[in-house]
């Protein structure tokens, strides 16, 4: 098992005070911090391997070529995916769904045809076939969940049928940290001809994914969330689907050639990666890939199992506070509310401790409905965070409680 307390010294905004108090980071949800490695390789890359890719003969630009290509590759490696040409850099999960949903979904639906969801979706996998349902008029069907937070696989059997055409699921919710069973998913899906598309934005910095072993037809992630830069993350997909896919967006690199009687396509993945890329937030995506390979993500995940362990026990023994979600396989994610408090007061108070927690409906406004509750309190956790942090998080919610009571 890696030294966690050793890697928390790889962060440096780990080190500072917030409001006179050691900082407390528990809004990994939201957004992860950075440690050197990736935060070296972005300044690196601006200091001294600063140029365009893809289109420079000169050796600064092919040696930021290979570095953007490579990172391509770890990402590839991640993910076990048979071949960088299933690898499209996006700005992230909200980018990725999109480019399915106007793309492949647009292209290949029509009116009266389904897309299943699930009622603990983030908005970013709701309101994109929203706006398809809009254009073409499919159906968008959602299925439900229980009081724990789980979805029922044999409800979902019972929901897909010949109209049902894309399944596309949370792999980890955000808002209650449940962890769905994409590949049993993934089967029901294709046992009735349905493409697969899970949400990886929370999973891929907690859990070990195997797109092959899935089996899923797209796969998304968000940089940001797994110790890398904002404004990068990846479309996994099957090569033959992107083959058939038109393009999301116009303009360079994604060409071939160029007319003004017509346009031939770049080859996969660069058909959907038109103009400049992010190169430097690529790049910090395989500084990021690195880190967490490093580390093990079998290991990075029983030693978040053992904090979410600890921190859900300590958190019951607080009188008045409730758990929202406690589905039997769950993510470094608790979301709580405490009795006659609003969550913006309690966690306005913790701030105040330097605890830094989310409050709000987490972007998944269904789930809060479903829970008749306007926002919960969210504690999330990441390979930084220890034991000590849990029992500050406890120590200031008992005080703020007392103030706030």
């Amino acid at each position: 098992m890696p030294d966690f307390d050793q890697i928390r010294q790889q962060f440096p905004i780990l080190q500072q005070t917030e409001n006179g108090q050691p900082l407390v980071y528990l809004d990994n949800g939201a957004t992860s911090q950075k440690p050197l490695k990736v935060i070296e390789t972005i300044e690196r890359y601006y200091r001294v391997q600063n140029a365009n890719v893809h289109r420079g003969v000169y050796g600064l630009s092919e040696r930021a070529t290979e570095l953007y290509e490579g990172a391509r590759e770890k990402v590839r490696g991640f993910l076990n995916a048979k071949s960088t040409k299933e690898i499209v850099f996006v700005r992230g999960v909200t980018e990725a769904v999109n480019l399915v949903a106007q793309s492949w979904a647009r292209t290949f639906l029509k009116a009266g045809d389904e897309v299943l969801i699930t009622e603990m979706e983030h908005h970013s996998n709701i309101v994109p076939w929203q706006l398809l349902r809009e254009q073409i008029g499919i159906r968008l069907r959602v299925l439900p969940m229980n009081d724990k937070g789980e979805v029922c696989l044999g409800a979902m059997a019972d929901m897909v049928n010949e109209h049902t055409k894309l399944v596309s699921v949370t792999h980890m919710s955000n808002a209650l940290g449940t962890i769905n069973d994409v590949k049993r998913m993934c089967e029901i899906a294709h046992s009735v001809g349905a493409k697969f598309m899970a949400d990886g934005a929370q999973a891929t910095a907690h859990l070990k994914v195997d797109v092959q072993d899935i089996d899923c037809d797209f796969y998304a992630l968000s940089g940001h969330k797994m110790y890398g830069p904002t404004g990068i993350g990846v479309l996994y997909a099957k090569e033959e689907l992107l083959e058939a896919m038109p393009p999301y967006q116009g303009g360079g690199d994604m060409i071939y050639s160029v007319t003004f009687d017509s346009t031939e396509f770049n080859v996969l993945p660069y058909k959907f990666e038109a103009g400049t890329p992010n190169i430097a937030g690529g790049i910090g995506l395989g500084a990021a890939v690195d880190f967490l390979q490093e580390l093990g993500m079998d290991k990075v995940a029983a030693y978040e199992d053992e904090l979410l362990h600890y921190a859900t026990n300590q958190l019951k023994q607080i009188e008045g506070l409730r758990i929202i979600g406690e589905a039997e396989r769950k993510g470094g994610v608790i979301s709580f509310i405490i009795d006659d408090i609003h969550p913006h007061d309690m966690a306005t108070l913790m701030d105040q401790d330097g605890i830094c927690v989310r409050a709000s409906h987490h972007c998944a406004m269904p789930v809060m409905q479903h829970f008749k509750v306007p926002s919960t309190v969210r504690a999330s956790f990441g390979v930084y965070n220890n034991f000590d942090d849990i029992d500050r998080l406890i120590a200031s919610i008992e005080e703020s409680k007392e103030m706030l009571l």
